[in-house]
């Protein structure tokens, strides 16, 4: 998959556009320019946020950057796409996030406490994602969801259904992260299991962020870029993954994007909320 770079240069005093970097991916998605980023080991991530958009934040946690990091250029979302709070009842975002079968679901619970500092959370796993994801080691305040609750909490006619109120409570949903196959299964408009029917019958004048994780080898294979372009025309929003040593011991293309860029890249794409 061949995919054309912006770059962009960062140093301890600021920003620079600069031309293509060696080992730099980017990925333009519906709503996100994707940079390649090269960055001084002393430049925090915080300080590196807040100069994309030269704005303050507050993060939930704070990592240094490695070199060869790629990065979500913080633009601003559609006007029709924006969280505002008009459409929060109590004055914090309602967040879904949900887990799929990837060993990088391990970080799924620095994700969960990222966002619980932000927003009211609601989490969801898929039947693989549980091999890596603990209920007991979420934040207390995180409900987590399987396969078995679209079950258990429907009994007849007229009850509720836990897709369809789980997308109606959701502001906005971010799975990361995405596996290969649930990629393949959102593409293909599969809802077999409770994160694909919430991702069918999802409401797209609200947000949604995706962070794929695989192999470099199923990152590059062609069936990825087609199915990445499917997801963006529904108005998924892609948070690439990075370059670095893999669960296999290879180094290389499809790591998930750390918890905390995927927080800020989240947490800066909407107005201020309180």
């Amino acid at each position: 998959m061949e995919l054309r770079p912006k770059s962009l240069k960062v140093s301890g005093m600021g920003l620079q556009r600069g031309g293509g970097l060696q080992s730099g991916v980017g990925w333009s998605p519906h709503f996100f320019g994707f940079y390649s980023v090269v960055v001084e080991p002393q430049l925090n991530f915080a300080s590196l946020v807040a100069r994309l958009r030269g704005v303050e934040v507050e993060l939930c946690s704070v990592e240094i950057v490695s070199h060869n990091y790629r990065m979500a250029s913080m633009e601003c979302m559609p006007p029709e796409r924006q969280l505002t709070q008009s459409n929060l009842q109590t004055g914090k975002p309602h967040v879904l996030l949900a887990a799929t079968g990837s060993v990088a679901a391990i970080k799924f619970e620095n994700l969960c406490r990222c966002f619980s500092e932000w927003a009211e959370v609601r989490a969801v796993a898929t039947k693989s994602a549980l091999h890596f994801v603990e209920k007991s080691s979420l934040p207390k305040d995180v409900v987590l969801y399987t396969d078995d609750d679209e079950w258990s909490t429907w009994k007849k006619i007229g009850d509720d259904i836990l897709h369809i109120e789980l997308r109606k409570w959701a502001d906005l949903m971010v799975i990361a992260p995405l596996s290969a196959n649930t990629l393949g299964k959102i593409a293909g408009g599969l809802c077999d299991n409770l994160l694909t029917c919430i991702v069918r019958a999802w409401d797209y004048s609200k947000p949604v962020f995706a962070a794929p994780a695989m192999n470099t080898f199923m990152w590059n294979n062609p069936f990825t870029e087609r199915h990445l372009n499917s997801i963006t025309e529904l108005g998924i929003s892609l948070i690439p993954p990075v370059t670095k040593r893999l669960a296999c011991g290879d180094n290389g293309n499809g790591a998930m994007a750390e918890p905390s860029l995927i927080y800020a890249t989240v947490r800066l794409s909407f107005p201020k909320t309180s």
